[in-house]
């Protein structure tokens, strides 16, 4: 069954708040902007993520300086996953968050 409409937006919506929590409890030098639907984390070396809904595919993009990311919510598993790696979001941006700004966050809950 897909996601409907209002679903992916309340799921998004969601995963970026908890993102937006992880960061904002963390001791790390950066800027959190939501606006209009699109997440950016600046870290304090000028390096960021971006995150973004695409609605129409009914996924989440992630943009980090490694790449750019597509996730499908898994209803089963309750998690995003990468289209192209099967990578966990959470496992992802921990390891991209390590890269970047060479913090080590726990991003187990998404």
């Amino acid at each position: 069954m897909s996601l409907t409409e209002a679903r992916f937006h309340d799921l998004v919506d969601a995963t970026q708040q908890a993102v937006e929590d992880i960061f904002d409890d963390s001791d790390l030098d950066l800027d959190l902007e939501n606006s209009a639907g699109v997440l950016t984390v600046r870290f304090e070396n000028g390096t960021q993520l971006i995150f973004s809904r695409q609605e129409s595919l009914r996924q989440l993009w992630l943009a980090a300086r490694s790449g750019g990311f597509h996730f499908d919510y898994d209803q089963a598993s309750e998690r995003w996953i990468c289209d192209s790696s099967d990578e966990q979001l959470g496992e992802m941006l921990a390891r991209i968050t390590q890269e970047q700004s060479g913090a080590d966050l726990e991003f187990e809950e998404l």
